[in-house]
């Protein structure tokens, strides 16, 4: 397996000399081109409420988590709401160090703050530090409604290709319950209207009411456009409204459709009997009342069919989960479900997030901790995105020997082991690396046998141990045992860090515990 150590070795080699960059989701991903309709009527109103967002941007650094990449200028759009604020997407402004607006024909731009965010969901709000704006720009109307299938649709934005406002039209072409991101759904509606990178943020509007937010389109796909409906938008509005973003209600146990006869036969069901199977019931709360073969008939007062989808809103039909946001109430849902033939009420308890024990960052900075010359940080989603752009094989020569950043995707964190913690990049030049081929992607299973299960713990581990050497397991197969001269790696460390320009042993929350008396 030493062969495999050390291909694995080469094919990273790269880190070493360049960094690995976020996935770009400022803009919405290029939608094949389409002309906007010149004799559309432009409503003042609506044009008046919408702004250009520029963000300076420093995305993390996930190879070198000591430091930041070089700042990125984005732009997306805006739209004006209620209280003085400005409503765009959350990836236009995620780790923006700077944020300006600028209305539509205006030549000034205003220097604005990121009052709420939620990366989930992909909504953000912004306050202006000059709010006489707002005096001359009222917000904009919404629909209280979601809209129907073929209503025309107009999107208004500041897409590439130009720096006037541009209208694109089309229609709602689709209406849904859809996965967002980090574990977040939610109502999504899809238009025809042309989206384009610098959309993301704008209004789309039927008549003269916004019915939703752009925020991304369908890539090698023609026309296919996605908003945020205003429902998700007032939900979001509402959490924030004690200043503090809380997340959306959902729930999370693994389910099957009841559509195969096999499995009716198996269940003993009736024939009237419909609804969806609880295939494995959420193990991130305690005291889940579902168990294993429940068949989940009815959420609230709404019956649910065999593909786990109900209707609501005339002709619409959506998957059932979409009715937790709405019927939710003190952090439980009431379902009405069939187990062993007998029909009963259970009232289920919702949660904002599924945990990962390889989560998405959200807008942090990953932990870091730097002894010797080795660097330890934890494993997130962002960094494999980048292992994937930057070498495809890697994943895959992962999987193969065996890495918990492969075997463990999609685990939830436990007690034993509240998350992965990973030797990102290469060592940093000094006589004590001698002898290892390297140990890129290693995960630390233990230190000088002690289990790992942060990596808070493993600094705790290393400022307490007292024996002459330690000593690192990487938990894969072919991988090295890094052992190390104790007292060498205390003294060595001062000086690594002077040497490559590293300002900060560790991130503020891993020193806490490397400097506790």
């Amino acid at each position: 397996m030493k062969r495999y150590a050390n291909a694995l070795c080469l094919l990273l080699t790269w880190l070493s000399a360049c960094a690995l960059p976020l996935e770009a989701a400022e803009e919405a991903p290029a939608a094949p081109a389409s002309t906007a309709v010149a004799p559309i009527p432009e409503e003042p109103d609506v044009a008046n409420a919408v702004v250009k967002v520029f963000s300076t941007k420093r995305y993390p650094d996930v190879a070198r988590p000591w430091g930041k990449q070089q700042p990125q200028e984005v732009s997306g759009s805006g739209v004006v709401i209620e209280g003085k604020r400005i409503l765009t997407n959350a990836h236009v402004v995620l780790y923006a160090s700077q944020v300006q607006i600028q209305a539509n024909q205006a030549g000034d731009k205003i220097s604005a703050t990121v009052e709420a965010i939620a990366p989930g969901i992909d909504l953000a709000v912004l306050k202006l530090e000059d709010e006489t704006f707002f005096d001359t720009h009222p917000p904009i109307k919404r629909a209280n409604t979601v809209g129907q299938i073929k209503d025309a649709v107009l999107a208004y934005g500041f897409p590439t290709g130009g720096s006037s406002l541009s209208i694109t039209k089309g229609i709602v072409s689709r209406i849904e319950f859809a996965p967002y991101a980090n574990s977040v759904s939610g109502l999504r509606i899809q238009i025809d209207a042309a989206i384009n990178p610098g959309n993301s943020g704008g209004p789309a509007v039927v008549g003269d009411r916004m019915i939703g937010l752009a925020f991304s389109s369908l890539n090698n796909a023609q026309n296919i456009g996605y908003i945020i409906p205003n429902e998700e938008i007032e939900l979001f509005l509402q959490d924030i409204a004690d200043g503090h973003y809380h997340g959306k209600p959902a729930l999370f146990d693994d389910l099957q459709t009841l559509e195969s006869p096999a499995l009716r036969s198996y269940l003993k069901l009736e024939g009237s009997v419909h609804g969806i199977v609880v295939r494995k019931p959420y193990e991130g709360l305690a005291g889940n009342p579902l168990k294993e073969w429940d068949v989940i008939t009815q959420i609230g007062d709404t019956p649910i069919d065999d593909q786990g989808m109900i209707h609501f809103g005339g002709d619409l039909r959506v998957f059932f989960r979409y009715m937790v946001q709405k019927i939710a109430h003190s952090g439980t849902v009431p379902l009405t479900i069939v187990r062993a033939g007998k029909s009963m009420q259970v009232s289920v308890h919702t949660a904002v997030e599924r945990p990962a024990l390889i989560p998405e960052l959200r807008g942090e900075y990953p932990s870091y901790f730097i002894y010797g010359p080795v660097v330890f940080s934890t494993a997130n989603a962002t960094y494999l995105a980048a292992l994937s752009q930057n070498s495809p094989q890697t994943l895959g020569l992962l999987g193969l020997i065996g890495s918990p950043l492969m075997t463990q995707r999609g685990a939830m964190p436990s007690p034993a082991r509240e998350e992965l913690v990973i030797i990102p990049s290469p060592f940093f030049p000094h006589k004590l690396s001698k002898g290892y081929a390297g140990a890129t992607t290693c995960v630390i299973e233990s230190v000088n046998g002690t289990a790992v299960r942060s990596l808070k713990h493993m600094v705790q581990l290393l400022r307490e141990l007292k024996d002459d050497y330690v000593i690192f397991r990487c938990e894969q197969r072919g991988g090295e045992t890094l052992v190390f001269p104790r007292k060498e790696m205390d003294a060595a460390t001062d000086e690594i860090l002077n040497d490559n320009g590293v300002r900060a042993q560790g991130s503020a929350d891993v020193m806490a515990i490397w400097k506790k008396n």
